[in-house]
């Protein structure tokens, strides 16, 4: 499917066939995440699983720290058009690979309805399901404004807001390893480390996002935290259920999926007269602080609100 979209992208001739050919790669996405457990429950021995979860996600570490700048320069050199087959032939080549690599596996049945009812019916899975949402939510209500608040808070330069999105990403991929190797032990407390985390990362950007060294700082640790709670909280999904290994890791993607569209979509609320703008970086707890406290931010939104009318 990510060769079908790929392809389609490339020759997309509107902007409706091109959505259509995302849409299509979205599925993919969501399927893969829906599997990645159950395969590897049944690639490694029991005690080898979290381990596998780690390495399967550090690939996905690697391609976030790699693609965009990669697709970048092909896209500067060669046009979005040949990039996106340039993208499917490294696609077919994965194909390849791993149709050369994997053994047969026998088919099983598929999960039916009660296996989700089962899975859901599970205290620990639905904890799970539940710090998932929040945490993942929380994550891309801030995260998906890091760089215009690097760029106008602490005012670093571009070059500085690149280097901490490359060190963001990298600190990702240390992530990976540390948060399976924790989760191995105790996928709880690996769960609760990074939860916490993150949110202590958003919370220094909040209050002390003006010094350049703390919002630089408080960015790598955030992408140390963001690699090790998926690894984490899917070891835990995995263990909690891993009778319903094919049924849970579907659920667990589809919370991941509502809590990116909740975390980084645009929305208000107005709450004893306080708006909270979850257009603003670190949004929610950190939007009054920074309207009172930051200076270039109040000035921001000021002038926003005379734009807009609020």
């Amino acid at each position: 499917m990510l060769i079908i979209s790929n392809i389609l992208s490339a020759y997309a001739p509107s902007i409706t066939i091109l959505l259509a050919a995302r849409a299509i790669l979205g599925f993919a996405l969501g399927s893969f995440w829906a599997m990645m457990a159950a395969l590897a429950l049944r690639l490694v021995p029991a005690d080898k699983v979290p381990r596998a979860i780690s390495i399967i996600i550090m690939g996905i570490s690697l391609a976030l720290v790699f693609a965009a700048p990669l697709g970048t320069f092909l896209g500067g050199l060669w046009g979005w058009r040949a990039t996106f087959l340039a993208a499917s032939g490294i696609g077919l080549a994965a194909l390849a690979i791993q149709v050369l690599a994997l053994p047969k596996l026998p088919a099983m049945a598929a999960p039916g309805l009660n296996s989700f009812k089962t899975t859901l019916s599970r205290r620990s899975v639905a904890i799970g399901f539940v710090t998932a949402f929040l945490v993942m939510s929380g994550h891309f209500a801030g995260f998906t404004f890091i760089r215009p608040f690097l760029e106008e808070v602490p005012r670093l330069d571009i070059s500085t807001v690149s280097l901490a999105l490359l060190v963001f990403g990298l600190g990702g991929f240390m992530g990976n390893f540390v948060g399976g190797v924790i989760a191995a032990r105790n996928p709880a407390w690996a769960v609760a480390l990074f939860s916490l985390l993150i949110a202590g990362a958003a919370f220094a950007l909040s209050l002390f996002g003006t010094i350049a060294g703390v919002a630089f700082v408080a960015t790598a640790l955030w992408g140390v935290a963001f690699g090790g709670f998926p690894v984490a909280i899917s070891i835990w999904n995995a263990r909690a259920a891993p009778d319903h290994a094919e049924s849970a890791g579907a659920l667990l993607s589809s919370i991941f999926q509502v809590a990116i569209a909740t975390g980084a979509g645009n929305w208000r609320s107005h709450r004893r007269g306080l708006r909270l703008d979850w257009r603003n970086p670190l949004c929610g707890f950190g939007d009054a602080y920074w309207r009172d406290g930051h200076p270039r931010v109040q000035e921001a939104v000021s002038e926003e609100g005379r734009s807009t009318g609020l």
